[in-house]
């Protein structure tokens, strides 16, 4: 039991420490869109400027 709370407390101050580094940043987390140089479609409702680019430059190279 003392393993778990050891465990618990540990992930509760790293959880704490990503949310001050979130606030002192003042950056929202995102999410990366689809992904790097994937095939992966893109699941966000707009896409992002990175996924925008990927895919002009992928019908430029098919056309």
């Amino acid at each position: 039991m003392s393993l778990f709370l050891v465990t618990f407390v540990v992930m509760l101050v790293v959880v704490f420490i990503m949310a001050i580094g979130v606030m002192f940043g003042r950056r929202a987390i995102k999410g990366s869109c689809g992904g790097g140089m994937s095939k992966a479609e893109c699941v966000c409702v707009e896409k992002c400027d990175k996924r925008k680019k990927l895919d002009a430059e992928a019908q430029l190279n098919q056309g």
